[in-house]
């Protein structure tokens, strides 16, 4: 192991001791670091962090849920070995929503994720403790997951930079799914030039992912450029927290002045969003759960019989919000209630999307807000699913669509807390993001 990679390993360790308080990390790793071996790779010398929903070989993989308390991956994802074959340095493994289902960091077997600027509130979900690890440089680049926000929302409450890439960009193969049309490794990062190094490390068609899309990937160079940036007045309404509102309607005002083009469009299926997203996501969940019950692996109960013991497995093993989306998708996709819902949803996805590509037909890229208020306090919407739910409102659509999205820090509110903006681009054109972001600090 080279002097640097030790240097890197003995900062973690000092860092994951001052941040224990936080519980971003599941399984310290960095005894026995998972280490590639590639000197002249991409993330040689870079540490990382992996969501606990992404199979490292040899390495416990929970998703934060007691029904697979204990059980051992007994193979590499897709993108676990691409780090090993650039030479990135895997430290641990990071706390999450209980099978990637939430907002917050809340529903965890682990416990809480803290945010690092305020600990009384959450550090977002559900890949929070991804966004933890980078957000107080324990380490320099995490992966989550992101089904319908799961790491720009996080990020925008940790003030870092987080990539949902185009569905299809980056292979699943390895994930554990929890809505499949959706699902999609993410990456968080406090600096462009990481996100790229990172993103062009593990992009790329897959032949073991059967959603792999097989394009080429461009390497990114930076270039100064004016945008034609589209603003949907739909996402400007007033669910969005008016002191950000503000801040970001200064921002827009900058942009401006630095001519680039902001062009007014609009985006009409947009309030259809949350409800069309929870009836797909909830009717795959369901059958993408089913798999849980206790014959093969994890965490089972005794029962008199064979549907005694997985009903019994299911509902110990199995956290409330998780059974809550069981529970809907299965009645979505029950009969005669299929052709109300979920067929229904599956065109207006269609509608959302189309929205989408009539936008990129006049824009380079869209601007919107990432959440629509400040990290709110820890156990204050537990209890109401809905509100929940309602902190996806604007990072939703993007995966409806299968568009690549970007949340950018651009400033501070009021107690240091972030200021983010949410830049979403047309299909396979994360270049542009990442060139729209860095151009902003130049």
């Amino acid at each position: 192991m080279s002097e640097f990679i030790s240097d890197n390993i003995d900062q973690f360790k000092k860092k994951n001791k001052l941040n224990t308080h936080l519980n971003a990390i599941v399984e310290d790793l960095s005894e026995n670091p998972i280490t590639g071996r590639n000197i002249s790779g991409r993330l040689f010398n870079k540490t990382i962090a992996i969501k606990e929903n992404i199979h490292i070989k040899g390495v416990k993989i929970k998703c934060a849920s007691k029904i697979l308390n204990n059980y051992q991956s007994i193979y590499d994802a897709t993108v676990i070995e691409k780090i090993k074959d650039a030479g990135g340095s895997i430290l641990a493994t990071t706390n999450m929503d209980e099978f990637a289902m939430g907002s917050s960091s809340e529903h965890s077997i682990h416990g809480v994720v803290k945010n690092p600027i305020d600990q009384t509130r959450v550090a977002g979900g559900s890949s929070g403790g991804s966004a933890v690890t980078v957000a107080t440089n324990m380490v320099d680049i995490a992966l989550g997951t992101d089904t319908g926000g799961s790491v720009r929302q996080p990020a925008a409450f940790c003030g870092i930079y987080g990539l949902k890439p185009t569905y299809g960009r980056i292979s699943r193969y390895g994930i554990v799914s929890y809505a499949s049309s959706f699902d999609q490794i993410g990456i968080f990062s406090k600096s462009i030039e990481n996100m790229v190094s990172m993103f062009e490390s593990i992009a790329g068609y897959d032949k073991k992912d059967s959603t792999s899309a097989n394009k080429p990937i461009n390497n990114y160079n930076f270039k100064n450029k004016k945008y034609k940036i589209g603003i949907p007045h739909e996402y400007w309404g007033d669910g969005l927290d008016s002191k950000i509102k503000a801040k970001l309607e200064q921002f827009l005002d900058k942009l401006k002045s630095n001519n680039h083009k902001l062009i007014p469009i609009k985006m009409p299926y947009t309030e259809y969003s949350i409800a069309t997203y929870y009836i797909l996501t909830t009717a795959e969940a369901s059958s993408n759960l089913a798999r849980f019950d206790g014959v093969q692996y994890g965490y089972r109960e005794k029962g008199s019989n064979h549907i005694d013991m997985t009903t019994k497995t299911r509902n110990f093993g199995f956290g409330d919000e998780v059974k809550r989306r069981i529970l809907l998708g299965t009645f979505v996709l029950s009969s005669g209630y299929y052709d109300a819902y979920f067929e229904k949803a599956q065109k207006l996805r269609r509608l959302i999307q189309q929205d989408f590509k009539n936008a990129f037909s006049e824009i380079d890229i869209l601007l919107t807000p990432t959440v629509p208020s400040i990290p709110f306090k820890i156990g204050e919407k537990t209890d109401d699913p809905l509100k929940m739910y309602l902190s996806d409102i604007y990072t939703v659509p993007m995966s409806l669509a299968g568009v690549p999205a970007l949340n950018i820090p651009i400033g501070k509110l009021e107690n240091d807390l972030p200021l983010c903006i949410q830049a979403t681009g047309n299909f396979f054109n994360e270049n542009e993001l990442f060139n729209f972001a860095e151009g902003l600090f130049k």
